[in-house]
C-alpha cells in the first residue's frame, strides 16, 4: 500500500510539473507577443507559479522590466489590458538589478526564483 501511495504521489507530482510548464510556456508566448513593442524590456514571473507551490487559485505575479519608467509602466499596463498577469510591478533596468542584488530578503527571494518570460 505506501508503493501505491508513492506512485501516486509521483504521478500527481509529475501532473502538477506538466500543468506548471503548459502555463508558464503560455506566458512565454504572451510575452514575446507583447515585447515584439517594447525594446529593451523584459518580462518576470515571479511568486506561486514561478516557484512551483501554485493552485488553481494562485494569481500571476510579473515584473515588467523596461529601459526606462515610462516603457516599464507602458509594458506594465499591457501585460494587465492583456489579461497576462493578476498582478504586475513596472521597475528600470536599474531597479531590477539594484534590487536582486539588494540586501531586502522580499527581493531577494523574487530574483532567485523568478522565471524570465522573455526579453528584448
Amino acid at each position: 500500500m505506501h508503493a501505491t501511495g508513492t506512485t501516486t504521489k509521483n504521478a500527481v507530482a509529475a501532473i502538477r510539473e506538466r500543468k506548471r510548464e503548459e502555463r508558464v510556456q503560455a506566458l512565454r508566448s504572451k510575452a514575446s507577443s507583447l515585447l515584439s513593442h517594447f525594446d529593451g524590456c523584459s518580462l518576470w514571473l515571479f511568486g506561486f507559479l514561478a516557484r512551483g507551490d501554485w493552485d488553481a487559485f494562485s494569481d500571476v505575479d510579473v515584473l515588467a522590466v523596461g529601459r526606462d519608467q515610462e516603457c516599464a509602466d507602458r509594458l506594465s499596463d499591457q501585460v494587465l489590458a492583456c489579461g497576462m498577469a493578476d498582478d504586475v510591478i513596472a521597475l528600470t533596468v536599474q531597479e531590477w538589478q539594484k534590487l536582486r542584488q539588494g540586501h531586502d530578503p522580499y527581493w531577494r527571494a523574487i530574483a532567485v526564483d523568478s522565471v524570465c518570460l522573455g526579453d528584448r
